[in-house]
């Protein structure tokens, strides 16, 4: 039997349901689904989402597959999303197509679509914000360009050839140097899904098979750890360029294990992406790509504040 005291407070506890029932129906919720968690760059990015909804005042979730390779897992995911009714949406696709069926889905349901990081290949999105892989892979190839003295064997380890930022940094690294530097000859191209475990695996595999190798680009997080991992066990010093931050990246900067790397601003791309949303909540025209920066970075510039800012542990 209830006492006076615990209905009292049951009906207090009734009360604040009832009252909190209308606000929750009318918060903005705004999933965000992204490539993975497993590197610390979509912590970055996670930490910036969650600053600007924090200032918008609405409601985000962020969540991506255990692994970049997971292509289903992650369309599961922004299937799981969309029947939750969101304001809006932002995604980040491994698969540049896969994902447009559900997409249309949203456009049909009038669920802005927000792009980040890595975008599709479709109009949907309203925008994406991410950055200029083609232009900072080129950057990254003029730098191994001179760090080898202009010619020389390479070559490319990629975290995959479906997402658009595998398929950007592969080719702005590639294109930059056949147009600019002939004597250079790139022996192989190779996918490890961003695992670094794989990724090292591969490394080793190339330098066995090219005993002259001068250099390799790491394209992502996951792959150039990968490459100063299996440098390392196979003894060989070689010229690597690595893409994203990271502690460890940072590390093997720091101990000359790697050259140096490009760093984006995944805090930003997380914060542009809410931005975005709510913006097009409100009607506001986006433009169709909104770049979030990048920036090469050595043992040479690290504390540079305007580099130390974008780089993440």
């Amino acid at each position: 039997m209830l006492n006076r005291r615990t209905l009292i407070g049951a009906i207090g506890i009734g009360a604040l349901v009832g009252l909190a029932g209308p606000a929750a129906a009318q918060e903005t919720y705004i999933p965000l689904i992204s490539k993975g968690f497993q590197h610390q760059f979509w912590q970055a990015v996670k930490a910036g989402a969650e600053q600007a909804a924090k200032e918008h005042n609405v409601r985000i979730t962020f969540e991506g597959p255990d692994s970049e390779t997971m292509v289903d897992k992650q369309i599961d995911m922004l299937s799981a999303a969309l029947a939750k009714n969101p304001k809006a949406i932002g995604f980040a696709a491994l698969d540049s197509q896969a994902a447009i069926p559900l997409l249309r889905k949203a456009q049909s349901a009038k669920i802005p679509v927000i792009a980040f990081d890595s975008g599709v290949d479709s109009d949907i999105p309203l925008t994406t914000a991410a950055t200029n892989n083609i232009a900072a892979a080129a950057l990254a190839a003029d730098k191994m360009a001179e760090l080898i003295g202009g010619e020389g064997d390479i070559a490319l380890v990629v975290h995959d050839q479906t997402s658009r930022t595998g398929i950007d940094r592969r080719d702005g690294f590639v294109n930059r140097i056949k147009e600019k530097y002939p004597k250079i000859n790139i022996v192989s191209v190779q996918y490890g899904s961003g695992d670094h475990l794989k990724s090292t695996e591969i490394t080793k595999s190339i330098l066995q098979a090219n005993p002259k190798l001068k250099g390799i680009f790491g394209a992502n997080e996951g792959s150039a750890i990968g490459v100063v991992n299996g440098a390392r066990e196979m003894n060989r010093k070689i010229v690597i360029i690595g893409y994203d931050s990271g502690k460890q990246q940072k590390q093997a900067i720091q101990e000359g294990l790697m050259a140096g790397a490009i760093t984006q601003n995944p805090v930003g791309i997380g914060y542009k992406t809410v931005e975005a949303a709510v913006k097009a909540l409100k009607g506001e025209k986006l433009d169709k790509v909104i770049d979030t920066g990048f920036y090469y970075y050595d043992k040479s510039n690290m504390n540079d504040p305007k580099i130390s800012a974008v780089l993440y542990d």
